[in-house]
Parts: structure tokens; C-alpha cells; sequence
């Protein structure tokens, strides 16, 4: 099933039903919990939602005071419907609520093991490769020189998985560019906002079945 569109290219994102679904898909005991570590909680599960209450605008404006930056609309609308979640796919633990996002440069003692290749930050990654998104793209045609610029949304304990906002790059509706990065992985899969993050995270979540 392909991504939820709908709103999702205009003011307003259709989070709530994306959202729904994948609870609803993660939650089926045959499909997926039993293969977990551990079971959700009990109360993920009578409630069928993985995801928290919604932040209140003020506590979004007081994440975008404490950054000093105005967040992107997909990722704003998203902590306004669920403030954090748990497990996207198995390679990420849960994206984190507002109180504990924060620049990568704060929160990791050292980004430049995160940079791939040996040599790679020396390396100029041209426009013509850099602006590719998709199945063409070569994860290591990527800018590790934003690294320390990225904001860190996701949480994943003993692990490198991580889901990053890119402010460096910015698309023409105020949209911030997202990476998942990985330890088994060299470079960084980007895409160009938030909203098409999690929506190829949902199809690779799928993919799992």
C-alpha cells in the first residue's frame, strides 16, 4: 500500500490516518508483536495507538524557543497529533517527544563516526548527486559537513539507527530535508521532508510482514 497523500502536500498532513494504521498493523498479534523482545504495554495495546496525546501548540513553541528555529510543517502537525511514538520498525525504538529533541551536536559526543567512508567528509558532494531522492540515490551522496546542524528526533538504545532533520537544506514550502542514518548502513538515506521519511519508513515497516 503506498504512502497517505491526501493533504499531505499542502497546509495539512494526514497524520491521523497514517498513524492509525500503523498501530493497527503493529499491534496485530500475528502479523508483528509476537516478534518483538517484548510486548507493548498494556495500555498501547487496549488503546491500539503507539503513539502519545498530541502536544499542545505551546509546548511546540516552546521546543521551537528552546532551538531557536521554526520546526517544518510535516514534523510540527506530527507532534501536534502524537508527541513521540514507539517503534516505527524494528530499527528504531521510538521518535522522541518535545521535551527531548534536540540539535545532534548536543546530544552525541561525537558525529564524525557517523560520516561513512574513511575520507568521505573531504569529500565535495556535487548538486547534481546530492539532490537525488529515491532509488537512485547513493546513500553516500550525502554532506556530512550538516551533520552537527541536523536535529535529533528518535531514540534507539545500543544502536546507531537514527532519524535526523536537516535545516541546511530547505524546500520551497519550508519543508526540512530528513535522514535515517545506520551502523550497518554507509551514509544516509535522505528524503525531502519529514512526511516522506515516515512514509517510506511505513511501506519498509510493511515490507517486514
Amino acid at each position: 500500500m503506498g504512502d497517505i497523500r491526501g493533504q499531505g502536500d499542502g497546509s495539512s498532513f494526514a497524520w491521523r490516518e497514517l498513524l492509525e494504521r500503523w498501530s493497527e498493523e503493529w499491534l496485530d498479534p500475528v502479523l508483528h508483536e509476537q516478534e518483538r523482545s517484548e510486548p507493548f504495554p498494556d495500555e498501547v495495546r487496549k488503546a491500539r495507538w503507539l503513539g502519545a496525546a498530541g502536544a499542545t501548540r505551546e509546548e511546540v513553541a516552546a521546543l521551537e524557543d528552546r532551538l531557536g528555529v521554526a520546526l517544518p510543517r510535516s514534523y510540527r502537525q506530527f507532534l501536534l497529533v502524537s508527541n513521540g511514538w514507539l517503534n516505527t520498525t524494528h530499527g528504531i525504538d521510538r521518535l522522541l517527544p518535545s521535551q527531548e529533541v534536540g540539535w545532534t551536536r548536543d546530544l552525541e559526543a561525537d558525529v564524525s563516526a557517523w560520516a561513512g567512508a574513511p575520507g568521505h567528509a573531504d569529500v565535495r558532494v556535487e548538486d547534481d548527486e546530492y539532490f537525488v531522492y529515491g532509488e537512485d540515490q547513493d546513500t553516500l551522496s550525502f554532506r556530512p559537513e550538516y551533520l552537527t546542524h541536523t536535529l535529533r528526533i528518535s531514540h534507539t538504545p545500543s544502536a546507531t539507527d537514527v532519524y535526523l532533520l536537516n535545516p541546511c537544506v530547505v524546500t520551497e514550502d519550508g519543508e526540512w530535508e530528513a535522514w535515517y542514518m545506520a551502523h550497518w548502513m554507509p551514509g544516509a538515506v535522505r528524503y525531502r521532508s519529514f512526511w516522506d521519511l515516515m512514509n517510506d519508513e511505513y511501506r519498509n515497516f510493511r515490507d517486514e510482514e
